[in-house]
């Protein structure tokens, strides 16, 4: 068994946790852009696009992230693509994100009087200036606190990056418990980093919902 201090086992777990905030980032902002392109598509009513939206939210959502990253890595390997544990992780926690915040997006405009729509109609704004100037001002203060509050998820689907050897928090956690055989004390210190990341952003949310509630 492998001597480490508590210094060493904390400091290992410090330095891994800067790739799960960078692979946290990436994913959230790559969903981000994904899911305002497929909230474009389906606020143009068109049936076609409605539905390509609508398969691509039910794939994955309906399927486990675990399994979406195997598929990305492995899958994509099989067929010739050669790519990294980063790259597939980046990718399949992309389109997760991006099937969630699309969901959340469209209940947030959903939650929007419609009147709001026929009375850009009668004054004569076309389809981009009536989301620019009147729809999207007001959704984007209702959709702010649950998009800030689904990155909580977005910190924890990371840990899966583990299962295909990316080196984040849960995989250097996991690496220090085989060295120095003490689970308790390295998953401890591993979920209290998590909690660390993830309660101020829940705590955030929560000011925010608070801040733009419609009803004020």
């Amino acid at each position: 068994m492998i001597e480490f201090s508590n210094y060493d086992i904390l400091r290992n777990l410090l330095f891994a946790t800067q790739w799960t905030i960078l692979l946290s980032l990436a994913a959230f902002i790559g969903g981000t852009t994904v899911a305002l392109a497929l909230t474009a598509m389906r606020l143009t009513r068109n049936p076609a696009m409605q539905r390509i939206v609508k398969i691509y939210v039910e794939l994955f959502q309906g399927t486990p992230l675990l399994m979406q990253m195997f598929l990305c890595f492995f899958g994509l390997s099989m067929l010739g693509y050669e790519i990294s544990a980063w790259s597939a992780a980046i990718l399949s926690l992309t389109f997760f994100t991006s099937a969630f915040l699309v969901e959340i997006w469209r209940g947030c405009i959903d939650t929007l009087p419609k009147g709001q729509w026929e009375a850009s109609r009668c004054l004569g704004l076309s389809f981009l200036q009536t989301l620019r100037h009147i729809i999207l001002p007001q959704a984007i203060r209702v959709a702010t606190a649950p998009t800030v509050g689904f990155s909580v998820q977005v910190i924890k689907g990371t840990a899966l990056a583990s299962v295909i050897g990316f080196v984040e928090l849960t995989k250097v956690g996991t690496m220090l418990n085989n060295a120095t055989f003490e689970p308790f004390k390295v998953f401890t210190l591993v979920a209290l980093i998590y909690f660390l990341l993830c309660y101020p952003l829940s705590l955030y949310s929560k000011h925010l919902e608070k801040k733009f509630h419609v009803s004020r």
